[in-house]
């Protein structure tokens, strides 16, 4: 059983920034990618970024290459999102998500960023 628990999230008026956390727990993520994603009403769930277990490997949506960054801290089995130059498009209740044979959810944060 995973358990993954997303925080950060909030309102930020465009132009500014939010960090999302995603704590994970009761199995490591050893070994697995990790990823946070985006679903803004009425519109389907998109990758936002991706990261491999070394963290070596990380994939970007393009719509967020150069303001968002992915990183993770393997012994505090967490998972972070660093967004900067947010704006109103990027409004949606984020994901976090560990890529394993099946892939594990978390409930999810809202950020808004108002215009």
């Amino acid at each position: 059983q995973v358990t993954l628990v997303e925080s950060g999230g909030g309102l930020v008026q465009a132009g500014g920034s939010l960090r999302l956390s995603c704590q994970a727990s009761g199995r490591t993520f050893v070994g697995h990618s990790m990823g946070w994603f985006r679903q803004a009403p009425g519109k389907e769930r998109e990758s936002v970024a991706t990261i491999s277990w070394s963290a070596g490997t990380t994939y970007y949506a393009d719509v967020v290459k150069g303001r968002f960054t992915i990183s993770r801290d393997n012994a505090k089995n967490t998972v972070y999102l660093q967004m900067n130059s947010l704006k109103p498009e990027d409004t949606a209740v984020y994901y976090c998500a560990l890529l394993a044979v099946r892939t594990y959810w978390g409930r999810g944060t809202q950020v808004t960023v108002s215009s």
